[in-house]
């Protein structure tokens, strides 16, 4: 039974195992291809992000009956200091085209600190994640130690230098003019996380989104401010930056900066 005293190793490896069932299911879904429906938000959905998600809580509450979870295609489920934040699919859209680029999101939120993150990207064979205070990763996947490496962000200081993206053109159009912006691109935090932008704007993600972006982020070396100044995962929008760049940019875009 879970005591609540769990170590971020034994929650990571948990969360590797999960995530390594889900995607087997998920790949069979996205080879044999899949219908998509649109909820209510307009938002689509198919019937691998319902079965996925069913697979994610089931397998870590058969772990850790006593923590809460809280997923995009079933809510929230049970009141405890110990939360899975679970998106079965990212990228539903890419997933019903038959583009690779989506993935599956797992983190763990204790006392309101997202502790755990994983990202896993079966269709590009590729997976990212962090533990807080033991730094960011990214590796193949199947995961190999040969293939893991460390992630860092980059190390530029101005805004003349800087290579900047956000989530759409509307935001975009915020961004500061001194900077570049960095061509479109379906992995703009997995590219933050590697160095090769320096910031990205994203101004309409839910918390299954954010949650372990955040971690992933400020695990190699960067930062998050969302909308209140704050560094929370459910404001709906927020900016992530590689720390250096990241007070100029939020006075560009006249977000709260706390003390």
């Amino acid at each position: 039974m879970n005591t609540n005293s769990e170590s971020p190793h034994d929650d990571l490896q948990l969360a590797f195992d999960t995530s390594d069932l889900a995607a087997e299911l998920a790949l069979a879904y996205f080879e044999s291809g899949v219908s998509t429906e649109f909820k209510a938000d307009g938002t689509p959905v198919t019937e691998a992000d319902g079965a996925v998600e069913n697979l994610l809580r089931g397998t870590l509450a058969k772990a850790r009956p006593d923590d809460a979870f809280l997923g995009e295609e079933l809510g929230r489920l049970g009141e405890a200091d110990r939360v899975w934040i679970l998106d079965p699919i990212d990228g539903t859209g890419y997933f019903s085209r038959g583009d690779p680029n989506w993935r599956i999101h797992i983190a763990l939120e204790v006392h309101g600190t997202t502790e755990v993150a994983l990202v896993t990207s079966p269709a590009l064979q590729r997976c990212w994640w962090a533990t807080r205070g033991r730094g960011s990763f990214e590796s193949s996947w199947p995961r190999e130690e040969k293939n893991t490496r460390r992630l860092k962000v980059s190390a530029t200081s101005t805004l003349a230098g800087a290579l900047v993206n956000a989530l759409d053109d509307e935001s975009r159009a915020r961004l500061p003019a001194g900077a570049t912006r960095a061509p479109a691109s379906p992995l703009p935090l997995v590219e933050l996380v590697r160095g090769e932008i320096d910031a990205f704007l994203a101004e309409r993600y839910c918390t299954w989104d954010h949650a372990p972006w955040i971690l992933l982020v400020e695990e190699a070396g960067g930062r998050f401010t969302d909308r209140t100044g704050g560094r929370a995962s459910d404001q709906g929008c927020g900016l992530y930056s590689n720390g250096k760049l990241h007070r100029q940019l939020l006075a560009s875009l006249q977000y709260p900066v706390r003390s």
